[in-house]
């Protein structure tokens, strides 16, 4: 058991001479154990140089190296869902030396990604999606006649959502060639799981249990009521030491749980089941963050580290999560109809206080996000005032919920739209780099970009008062430093406000309208150009007025906003010049047409040209063709 993240790297002779899983495939047995103590250990050291995710991966070392060792890796297809725990499988797949620069600029990616490494053979960053993949690559060998296999590794978080119970029904459909691996992490070995459970996983993923179950069933499907007795009277087996009917009624065969941290006991099993055919679910129990004392008795605050060179004892800015989770109490103490909703994002989307004061008004509906708007609409129906703490990222996956749900019946549901714009090193699954563009098409919805502390703490208040669907979307992290007032007043609707008048008289007079949290940008480079700067707040109602009247009064407009330029809120105020019936030039600032890579913020900023520099020399040179 570590205790401490070691601060020099460690000396892992074995593991160093594992530079791809065939190096793995050459060890005996008995020296496994050795590489997942060297595994674990280099784990620690790496992620602590680097920052990272953390508790998820040590609790899967063995499973990453028994999954490795037993399969025909890159040609046996491993999906790792969401990638939270895929660190160790990038240790082991040629990465090693490139792991404590991991969500660094050019450093590897936060989360499995085809274009890093054949062993990543599906990118990943959003949960739910290993069932599905790995479904249709077993399929893709069906086709071609190939005998490899496909294996996804789904934790009991992830396999709530409703994708991949889709998955699992078609897959047992299809009856498909390939493994689902549960990697449960949320209980813990009691004795009903132990040696009598261990020994009918043995028996079922047996050649001789295999074989007896195939010849029997021929028999007795031609004899409906011996074979009927025999399928209940099997499953009544399973089930006293197994909850595994579920899986075998949707097709899978069972086997399971088994304690995920015996590697002989994974290699045993596993080597049984890649023998075999069909649908096959086995059932593993984890401890996240195992081998790490910290991680195991806090897993949750562990789930990601900090580097540890770059722990600060500076007084922390409160973040505009924070600003959320704090204006959430308040409006809940002043108002019962309120209930607040997450996709198991409590902690980051700052729930946690909300979660203790308001029980009876809380609800985490695990990681389903089509179901938590939904649930919002049905709440909005019956009085309640609903509010969605979600993320940008993964608000998308539930867009039909959204627009035919929420919007087209206009309900009252306020949407809280965390992570908007560029997020630093988890990268692009991450970054909100859409939101603008899908929702402001949206007819009903209410659409507010706060550019610091207190406006997000006015608008949040804004969209709870306005009856009908809103949202307010936030950046990631800290902004100005402005304190929130605790009186909250509603803005009124639609409605920006000029913050810096041009004073000149002469010359090329230019007006810069800033959505969220690029005003800083805006007013840094105002006074080198003698610029009007418009704090715009709306994008949908937009300020139709405000930008008929800046047109008639400069020669360039310039938008600024942390999200695709294309639908975005530029584009707004260009259709809106366009139905006004105006013409004058418009500069469009924002995130440009492809993937922003992880790096931290400051660096995405410069990669995207939203940096006061880059941005004032672009203006410059569109002046100049004015």
């Amino acid at each position: 058991m570590f205790t401490e993240i070691p601060s020099a790297r460690p000396l892992t002779p074995l593991l160093d001479a594992i530079n791809q899983p065939a190096d793995l495939r050459l060890l005996e047995p008995e020296q496994l154990q050795e590489v997942c103590h060297q595994l674990r250990e280099y784990l620690l050291y790496s992620v602590g140089q680097s920052g990272g995710h953390f508790a998820a991966g040590l609790g899967v070392v063995e499973l990453t190296v028994a999954l490795h060792y037993v399969f025909d890796t890159p040609n046996d297809r491993l999906v790792w869902d969401v990638g939270h725990q895929a660190y160790p499988h990038k240790i082991l797949t040629g990465r090693r030396e490139e792991m404590t620069r991991i969500r660094s600029e050019y450093g590897p990616a936060a989360f499995t990604r085809r274009e890093e490494s054949a062993y990543d053979t599906f990118g990943v960053g959003h949960s739910s999606t290993s069932i599905s993949a790995a479904l249709g690559m077993a399929l893709g060998f069906r086709q071609q006649g190939l005998e490899h296999e496909a294996v996804a590794i789904i934790g009991d978080g992830a396999i709530t959502a409703g994708m991949a119970f889709e998955a699992l029904n078609h897959a047992g459909h299809e009856k498909a060639d390939m493994l689902v691996i549960l990697n449960d992490n949320d209980m813990s070995i009691s004795n009903n799981v132990g040696g009598l459970n261990k020994y009918f996983t043995r028996i079922w993923s047996s050649k001789t249990y295999c074989a007896m179950r195939a010849g029997s069933k021929k028999v007795l499907e031609k004899i409906p009521a011996a074979w009927e007795f025999a399928r209940r009277t099997e499953e009544h087996m399973k089930g006293m030491v197994a909850p595994g009917t579920l899986f075998e009624e949707l097709g899978f065969n069972y086997y399971g749980p088994i304690d995920g941290h015996d590697l002989n006991e994974l290699v045993h099993t596993l080597s049984n089941l890649a023998k075999m055919k069909g649908p096959r679910f086995l059932h593993i129990v984890t401890r996240k963050g195992k081998g790490f004392a910290p991680a195991e008795q806090d897993p949750i605050g562990y789930h990601a580290l900090k580097p540890v060179r770059s722990v600060s004892t500076a007084v922390k800015k409160p973040t505009y999560s924070n600003v959320f989770g704090e204006w959430l109490c308040d409006m809940a103490g002043a108002d019962r109809r309120l209930v607040g909703i997450t996709p198991a994002m409590r902690e980051g989307s700052d729930l946690v206080r909300f979660s203790h004061e308001f029980p009876d008004r809380y609800y985490d509906v695990a990681i389903a996000e089509q179901h938590a708007v939904t649930l919002a609409a049905g709440l909005a129906c019956e009085g309640c005032k609903p509010v969605v703490a979600i993320y940008s990222t993964f608000l998308q996956r539930a867009y039909d919920q959204l627009i035919h749900d929420v919007a087209l019946q206009n309900l009252d549901v306020l949407f809280a739209i965390d992570r908007a714009g560029l997020v630093g090193e988890d990268g692009p699954t991450h970054h909100g780099a859409f939101d603008l563009s899908y929702l402001r098409c949206i007819p009903n919805l209410v659409l507010m970009t706060p550019s610091d502390e207190n406006e997000c703490r006015q608008m949040l208040y804004t969209g709870y008062q306005h009856e009908g669907p809103a949202a307010v979307r936030y950046p990631r992290g800290s902004g100005a430093g402005v304190e929130p007032e605790q009186t909250m007043t509603a803005l009124p609707l639609g409605e920006g406000r000029v913050l810096r008048q041009s004073a000149a008289v002469a010359g090329k007079r230019v007006a810069l309208l800033a959505f969220g949290a690029p005003l800083s940008t805006a007013l840094g480079i105002a006074a080198q150009l003698d610029a009007t700067v418009a704090d715009m707040r709306f994008v949908k109602p937009l300020d139709d007025t405000l930008v008929a009247s800046l047109a008639a009064s400069h020669d360039l407009l310039v938008t600024l906003e942390e999200n695709a330029t294309a639908g975005g809120a530029g584009s707004a105020v260009l259709e809106s010049l366009a139905s006004a019936g105006l013409s004058v030039p418009v500069l469009l600032s924002g995130l440009p047409d492809r993937y922003i890579e992880h790096a931290n913020p400051g660096r995405q900023w410069l990669d995207a040209g939203l940096d006061s520099v880059s941005m004032l020399d672009r203006v410059r040179q569109r002046l100049a063709r004015c």
